[in-house]
């Protein structure tokens, strides 16, 4: 049995059961106020934390693996290993100014205020760049901080970049590009490792589904060379026969960021009556 830890509310929380459900663990009740469970059918006992403790609860051994965003783990400074990307709650960390303010270079920052929820990473960042900054560090609102002279710059999670436009605010440094992981423990038995490694295995099958795309077409035999070019699969595209003389049915899969421009590709090529669908489990 291995202990997972998953934050209990916010960006990752749904993504993270989304995650275990399509991986085919099936979980005991899972209402609002529950703080653990455990899986039906896959030795994992879940728990449900602040994601800012999920870093000192896996480096303490109270769980062994935890899913959680990398720059909470950096901000954290828990020595705890990174064992998998999932490629979801993606965001970056940025500093960011007043939008009528000038910016010329990371030295136009040296003896200015900037307010943070995430002092050590800014901190690191900063010396590494030999600038001397006044940080102030705030538990929330971070992008009100220079519109009421608290601060004359921020340093903050940047999704979409509308918070800061809605502020007046522009991003002028990416510091940190961040997604959600899991970290494990750096002490485990090889029982609970041979755990993690079945569930990584399962996650990886499952993420590398959605990053691809299962599609079928038609082909005149004439155009098969053609088409092929264009897809090879993931080894070769399996081609079969059709009742129609002269006619084969080319079954290959394609990356989901190649999707329209290969689909446009194969009907110039001669394709037709062309098929795609999702991929629900992908083992490479």
């Amino acid at each position: 049995m291995i202990t997972l830890a998953i934050q209990k509310k916010g960006r990752l929380a749904s993504a993270s059961m989304e995650l275990l459900n399509d991986c085919g663990i099936h979980l005991h009740n899972t209402g609002s106020d529950k703080l653990k469970t455990a899986a039906v059918n896959f030795p994992v006992e879940l728990l449900f934390l602040r994601d800012d403790d999920i870093p000192r609860y896996v480096e303490d051994g109270i769980a062994d693996i935890g899913i959680v965003g990398d720059n909470v783990v950096l901000e954290s400074g828990a020595g705890i290993e990174r064992i998998l990307p999932l490629g979801f709650g993606k965001c970056r960390m940025s500093l960011a100014l007043p939008k009528y303010v000038d910016y010329n270079g990371i030295h136009d920052l040296d003896g200015k205020r900037i307010a943070t929820s995430y002092d050590h990473i800014l901190k690191k960042f900063l010396k590494a760049k030999g600038i001397r900054a006044e940080i102030h560090k705030i538990s929330g609102s971070v992008e009100i901080t220079p519109g009421i002279d608290m601060a004359d710059a921020i340093f903050d999670i940047v999704s979409t970049g509308s918070t800061l436009i809605s502020n007046g605010l522009k991003e002028v440094e990416t510091i940190l590009e961040s997604e959600a992981s899991v970290y494990a423990h750096r002490e485990l038995s090889d029982e609970k490792k041979a755990t993690i490694n079945d569930l990584c295995f399962r996650i990886q099958s499952v993420n590398t589904a959605k990053d691809h795309k299962y599609i079928l077409l038609n082909v005149p035999n004439e155009k098969l060379e053609t088409v092929c070019r264009i897809l090879p699969g993931m080894k070769s595209p399996t081609i079969m026969p059709l009742g129609e003389a002269g006619w084969s049915s080319v079954h290959s899969v394609i990356q989901e960021d190649r999707f329209w421009e290969l689909i446009q590709q194969l009907k110039e090529a001669g394709a037709e009556s062309l098929l795609v669908t999702d991929i629900e489990k992908m083992i490479l």
